[in-house]
C-alpha cells in the first residue's frame, strides 16, 4: 500500500459528510469504477503497445533499415506514452516481483543503470538477448530506459546495418521483457480473486484494506503521490530555479525527446482516473466546483506539456518554452493543494457517519 498520507488524510474519510443520505457514495463504488474505468483499460492499452513494440523490434532485427528503425522508435514513444498514463497505479501487481523498477529504472542519478547497459552492449553478453534470462538480471537492464539507450544512445546508428546484430537482439529482448511485464500486470488486475477484488472489497477479513477508508485512501494517495512525483522528481529533476541551474540530461526520456510526452501522459492518467472513479461526486454540494477545477487544471497541464516539443535542452534554452515548463510546475503545485489539502479537508469536515464502511 502507498503511504498513509497522515498529514493530508485523517481517517476515516467522510465522503458523505455533507451529502444527504440518499446521495452517499460507497467506497466499493468508487474503487470499482476506478478499476473498471481506468486501471484495467490502461494496462490493456499498455500491453497492446508493448506487443507492437516487440514486433517492431523483431522486424528491425530481421530487416535493418532506416524505415524499420523509425517504426521501432515511433512504437517505443507510443509505449512510453501508454506507460506514463498507467504509471499512476504504482501499487498492486506492478509492485510485485520488482516489476515497477524493471519497467522503468529511473531516476538513475549515478548512471549505474546506464553503465550496466553500456557494459552489456560492449561485452555482447549472449544471455542478455534472451528475455527469460534478461528478466533475472539487473532491473536497470530490462525496461524502457535500457531500450531508449539502445534506440537512441551512442551507437544506435548500427541498428540500420547487418554487420553488428547484437545491439538489436538485446533491444528485442528488452522489448519482450516489457511486453511480459505488461501482460502479467494486465492479467493480474483481471483475475476475479486477485488484487482488484481486495481493493474493491474492503473489510475486517481483508488482509490489505480493513475498511472503505483505507481503500479510498489508496486512491487519493495515488493522486497526491503522482502529482508530487511529476513536480518534485520528474520536472524539478531537470528544470532549475534559474536557467543556469537546468540539467537537461537529467530529464526522463531526454534521448528520445519524450520528456514532455511522458509528463503529459502522467497528468492524463491522473485526469482519467479521477474522472473514471467519480470521486468528485462525493464532495459536498458547495464544494462540487473542486471536481471541475481539478479536471480543467489537469487538461491545461496536459496541453501545456504537449506544447513543449523537441529536444529538452533546446526547450530549456528557449525563454518562451521554458516559461511553459514553469507554468506546468505551477499547475501541478495548484493541483497538489487542491487535491491533497482542500479536497481531503472537505472529506473530513464532519465527524460521525461515514459511508466508507466497505458495504
Amino acid at each position: 500500500m502507498s503511504k498513509r498520507l497522515a498529514a493530508a488524510l485523517a481517517l476515516p474519510l467522510l465522503l458523505a459528510a455533507a451529502l444527504p443520505a440518499s446521495a452517499t457514495v460507497k467506497a466499493t463504488d468508487v474503487i470499482g469504477r476506478a478499476i473498471d474505468g481506468f486501471v484495467r483499460p490502461a494496462y490493456a492499452s499498455l500491453d497492446e503497445r508493448a506487443d507492437s513494440l516487440t514486433k517492431a523490434m523483431r522486424q528491425l532485427c530481421e530487416t535493418p533499415s532506416e524505415q524499420n528503425l523509425e517504426a521501432a522508435r515511433s512504437t517505443f514513444s507510443a509505449t512510453v506514452e501508454a506507460w506514463s498514463v498507467a504509471e499512476i497505479i504504482a501499487f498492486g501487481p506492478i509492485k510485485e516481483n520488482n516489476r515497477l523498477e524493471r519497467m522503468l529504472y529511473w531516476p538513475d542519478r549515478k548512471s549505474i543503470g546506464l553503465r550496466q547497459v553500456q557494459s552489456t552492449l560492449a561485452a555482447k553478453d549472449p544471455s542478455a538477448t534472451d528475455p527469460a534470462q534478461l528478466a533475472q538480471k539487473s532491473v536497470a537492464m530490462q525496461g524502457l530506459g535500457a531500450l531508449e539507450y539502445v534506440l537512441y544512445g551512442d551507437g544506435a546508428e548500427t541498428l540500420v546495418r547487418k554487420d553488428d546484430p547484437y545491439r538489436c537482439a538485446y533491444g528485442a529482448a528488452v522489448a519482450g521483457n516489457i511486453e511480459t511485464i505488461s501482460g502479467e500486470v494486465r492479467d493480474a488486475w483481471n483475475r476475479p480473486d486477485g488484487f482488484a477484488s481486495l481493493w474493491a472489497n474492503p473489510g475486517p477479513k481483508n488482509p490489505l484494506y480493513r475498511d472503505g477508508a483505507e481503500a479510498v485512501t489508496e486512491l487519493v494517495g495515488a493522486f497526491i503521490n503522482e502529482l508530487e512525483m511529476i513536480r518534485d522528481v520528474r520536472l524539478k529533476g531537470f528544470l532549475g530555479a534559474k536557467p543556469d541551474a537546468d540539467r537537461p540530461k537529467q530529464a526522463i526520456y531526454w534521448r528520445s525527446q519524450n520528456t514532455t510526452t511522458s509528463l503529459a501522459g502522467n497528468l492524463s492518467g491522473v485526469d482519467e482516473l479521477f474522472q473514471a472513479s467519480k470521486l468528485g461526486d462525493a464532495l459536498p454540494a458547495d464544494a462540487q466546483w473542486m471536481a471541475e477545477s481539478i479536471h480543467i487544471q489537469l487538461a491545461n497541464g496536459v496541453t501545456t506539456a504537449n506544447s513543449v516539443s523537441g529536444p529538452i535542452d533546446k526547450a530549456l534554452a528557449d525563454p518562451a518554452l521554458r516559461d511553459k515548463l514553469d507554468h506546468f510546475a505551477l499547475i501541478t503545485s495548484s493541483l497538489s493543494t487542491l487535491i491533497g489539502t482542500r479536497m481531503t479537508a472537505e472529506f473530513g469536515l464532519t465527524a460521525g457517519f461515514s459511508s466508507l464502511d466497505g458495504d
